[in-house]
This record gives C-alpha cells, structure tokens and sequence, in this order.
C-alpha cells in the first residue's frame, strides 16, 4: 500500500485527506491518505525519517514549510522562490520539495477566468507573506509585466520586491484602493476576512468592470471582499478552488495517477466547510 500524510501542528483542522481519500477511492488505487500530527522539534527528523516510516511524501502545513524547505535535497523552483515548501516526494532515497501554491492559484485562476488577462493592467497582490509570494512568482511567471504589492507593514513588502525584481513595485497600504481601481487581477492573500473577520475595506465603485478579484481565504466561501466586488459587477475568484488545485501535483507523486478536480469534490469541500460553521 502507498502511504502519504499532511503534517503540521495543530492539524486537526486540514481538509487535505478529503481530497486525497476522494481521489484515492475514484482512482481504486491501494493507499492511504493521513493527518499527523509533528511538533516544531520533530519536524525535520520526521522528514528525514518518511521512508524508513512507509511514507512516499507528503503535504506541509503550518508552522512547517520553512523546514521542509530546509530539507528538501532537490528544491524546486516554485520552492525556492517563496522559500517554503508545501509538498515532500521521494525519489529514489533523494527528498524533492515544491510549493504548489503557485500551480493551485494559477490553475484556478484560468479554469475559471480564461480571459483574465483581456487588458493590459497591472496585478495588484494584498499581502507579503509565503502565499503571497506564491502567487507574485506565478503572475511572473505568467509574463505579467508589473505586479503592485501593497501590505500592512511596508517593510515586508519592500523585501518582496527586492526578492522579486523589477517588475514588482510595493505600495503603501493606504494606497489599496487607489492601486485596485487601475489592476487587471486583485487577490487578497492576507487572513483578513477568515471567519468572516475583519474587513479589506476597499472601494470597487470606480474600478474596470474586467477587473478579477480573488481572495485566498475560503471560509467563508464568500469573503467580505468577494461581496463587494460582486456588487460592483466585478468577476470573483474563492480560495477553495486554489486548495483543491495545489493538491493535484502530490498526489501525482506519491500515487501515480494525476487526478481531476472535479464538480463532485468541490460539493465534498464545500459540504465539509458548511458542516463546521
């Protein structure tokens, strides 16, 4: 049987062997699929030990992506570029390490907006932490030729630009809205809105009616920020597809088959996250 696991602490709350066990069973594959939980200590020797404990890899939550970057003996690009690392396989007895962060919100993003880059406008990224550095690297990748990031604290988000080059430019926060009414993308990667608290606090009225926005966080389905877009006849893009999205690249690796996200394993996720509201 093939074993693969998410680990982090706490991880009770991980939605990852939903989609894997969905997978697992549509695809009749012999695996397993598991949440274990590793304190901050163990983290790394638990990496190391993935094959001596029946593991082909695994995914990697909080507080435990900067270790298994650290680990990782063949870093991937999209790893090395946010300097985290969400997904663990083995090769031979070599350690692989990916953030999959980036093929999730890009893949989601053209599946259901193919025409999100109908005119020729800058990204606008709220956030500078890991996600969003995901995400500014897959925008780059993309070929998008100028990407604003606008944070609560300057300073990290002066250290992405630096990180990224000159096609990304920081603004302060106050400016969120002036810089959302000029962007062709808008994506919230802050926890602002989570659980419904606390609001972005940005006015759509006078932004292009092609504009997307997106936000990260996907309970609730529908953030703050969503509505208010959606109010102003703007193109909205939830989180839970980028989560179902970034999962598709491990699976592949430990189990062999690279599996479809599907109508049915949304409605899966989205019954889960309306059962503990």
């Amino acid at each position: 049987m093939k074993r693969a696991c998410v680990i982090g602490w706490p991880i009770s709350h991980s939605r990852s062997p939903i989609i894997h066990g969905h997978w697992l069973e549509r695809y009749g594959i012999d695996g397993q699929y598991t949440k274990e939980a590793v304190k901050p200590e163990e983290a790394a020797a638990f990496l190391r030990g993935l094959a001596e404990n029946g593991f082909a890899g695994c995914n990697v939550t909080v507080p435990h992506k900067e270790t298994a970057f650290a680990a990782g003996e063949v870093i991937e690009p999209s790893a090395r570029a946010v300097g985290a690392a969400n997904t663990v396989w083995l090769e031979g007895s070599r350690l692989h390490v990916a953030n999959t962060d980036t093929y999730g919100f890009m893949t989601h993003l053209a599946a259901t907006v193919p025409d999100w880059r109908a005119f020729d406008a800058p990204v606008v990224v709220l956030g500078a932490g890991g996600a969003a550095r995901a995400i500014v690297f897959g925008f780059l990748e993309a070929g998008v030729g100028r990407i604003v990031v606008a944070n609560r604290t300057r300073a990290r988000a002066d250290d992405l630009v630096r990180h990224f080059g000159p096609h990304v430019v920081a603004v302060d926060w106050d400016k969120r809205t002036q810089a959302a009414r000029h962007a062709s993308v808008v994506v919230n990667t802050t926890t602002i809105g989570m659980k419904g608290e606390g609001s972005l606090d940005i006015d759509f009225a006078r932004a292009d009616h092609r504009t997307v926005v997106a936000d990260i966080v996907y309970v609730p389905l529908e953030t703050e920020l969503l509505a208010v877009a959606r109010s102003h006849g703007l193109r909205t893009l939830d989180g839970l597809g980028m989560l179902l999205h970034q999962a598709v690249p491990g699976f592949e690796k430990w189990f062999g088959v690279r599996p479809e996200v599907t109508d049915e394993l949304r409605s899966l996720l989205v019954d889960d996250i309306e059962a503990s509201r």
